[in-house]
Parts: C-alpha cells; structure tokens; sequence
C-alpha cells in the first residue's frame, strides 16, 4: 500500500523564524519526499541590514528546503490579534490541506509571535497535529517532543545562513549557539543533536512506534531516526 505523503505548513512571523525554530525538521521531511510550505506573516522589515532584500533571502531558503513559500502580507510588528490573522492562515491551509503545522511557541517575548502563535492554533483547529518551536526570543520553553537533526544540523546551519543580513547583525542569530541549543536538545531527547518542540496536539496510529517514526496519518517527523 502507498503511504501518504505528509503535506506540511511551517508558519512563521518573520524571515528565518522557521528556519531557526524547525529547519532540521524541515529537512528531515524534505529527505522523505514530504509536501511542505511555508508561510511567513511579515516582510521582517524593521530587521533589515543595509538595504538587504530579506525576502529574496527567504526566497533562497525555501528553495534549499524545496519548498513553497507564501507570505502573509503584514509589515514587521504589524501581526493581528484575532479573525484577520487567523484568515491568512485558514485560506494557506485549505490551499494545502496541511496534516501537520509548524509554528511559534506561545510564550515569547515578541507580539508578532505571540500574535503568530495564537492565529496558527485557531486556524490549525482540525489540523491533527501542531507542534510548537523556539526561537532566541522564545520564553520558558518546556519541549516533549524532540527530532533527531544529527545529521541535518549542517544543512540546518545552511538554511540559517541563507539570512545573511541576520547572521551579519549578530546578536540573536548566533550559528555557535544554534549549534549548542541543538545539542543540548539531543541531550534532553537522548540522541546528539536535536530540534525541540511543545505538543498542541499530537494524532498517532496505535500499533505503530512513537520512536520510529511517529505517526499523523501514516507517517510524522522522525522523532527519533
């Protein structure tokens, strides 16, 4: 029997938000033929260094990942509270018929993923599964679901970089400590280099394991390869 191809929506505020929060696990979709999207909600606008077109450098980590991108039209910091938001990502998810999302963490301390984080979730409502990443901004972070990116943490590092204008602001987008949050995200998850993600929702087949693979439909992330 043919297995289902897991059609994933990765929703993020802000060019190189998905990347830093759920590249690996993107990637690892990518390696089993996987349909993945991304949406991203803002041009990340107030985030720009030197004139340097961000949305062309979210344009060139979607084509390393072979996705689809869509962007959500909201200038930076301009993220709705309530029905506008949720709409964007209600017509993105009837163009996809996502069975999984990817999106912010809901405790942060920027209104655009808090903002972000609540659409996705409303909108996700009959999405069986959403798992919720981090990002430098993101607080209090408890993860129980983790993906083995061990060997994706390079390419990940690659997808990241494809945001020069970040990485070359320094700060936040620090590669050392990606790499080092990764690690301490494989120690928690029992494997050597890992993405951490909170469980909104999880649909699993009983019968088949957690660990190899985990399941939506027929077939989810490797949790654990």
């Amino acid at each position: 029997m043919t297995e289902h191809r897991v059609r994933v929506l990765a929703i993020g505020a802000h060019p190189d938000d998905i990347e830093l929060g759920c590249g690996g696990a993107l990637l690892r979709h990518a390696a089993v033929g996987d349909e993945i999207m991304i949406l991203v909600m803002t041009d990340g606008g107030r985030g720009r260094l030197d004139q340097m077109p961000r949305g062309q450098e979210q344009e060139v980590a979607a084509r390393q990942l072979g996705a689809d991108l869509r962007w959500g039209g909201y200038a930076d910091c301009r993220v709705p509270e309530g029905a506008d938001a949720v709409g964007v990502i209600d017509d993105v998810l009837g163009a996809t018929g996502a069975d999984i999302i990817y999106t912010h963490a809901s405790n942060d301390t920027h209104q655009d993923h808090r903002a972000t984080a609540a659409a996705s979730l409303a909108a996700g409502r009959r999405v069986p599964t959403i798992l919720q990443y981090e990002t430098p901004s993101t607080l209090h972070f408890d993860p129980t679901v983790f993906v083995d990116i061990d060997d994706l943490l390079d390419q990940k590092l690659e997808l990241v970089r494809a945001h020069l204008s970040q990485v070359l602001r320094g700060g936040r987008v620090d590669l050392e400590a990606l790499e080092a949050q990764a690690r301490f995200r494989g120690y928690q998850g029992r494997v050597h280099a890992a993405e951490g993600f909170e469980l909104a929702r999880l649909t699993w087949e009983p019968g088949r394991s957690l660990q190899t693979p985990a399941v939506v439909g027929s077939q989810l992330a490797r949790v654990v390869s």
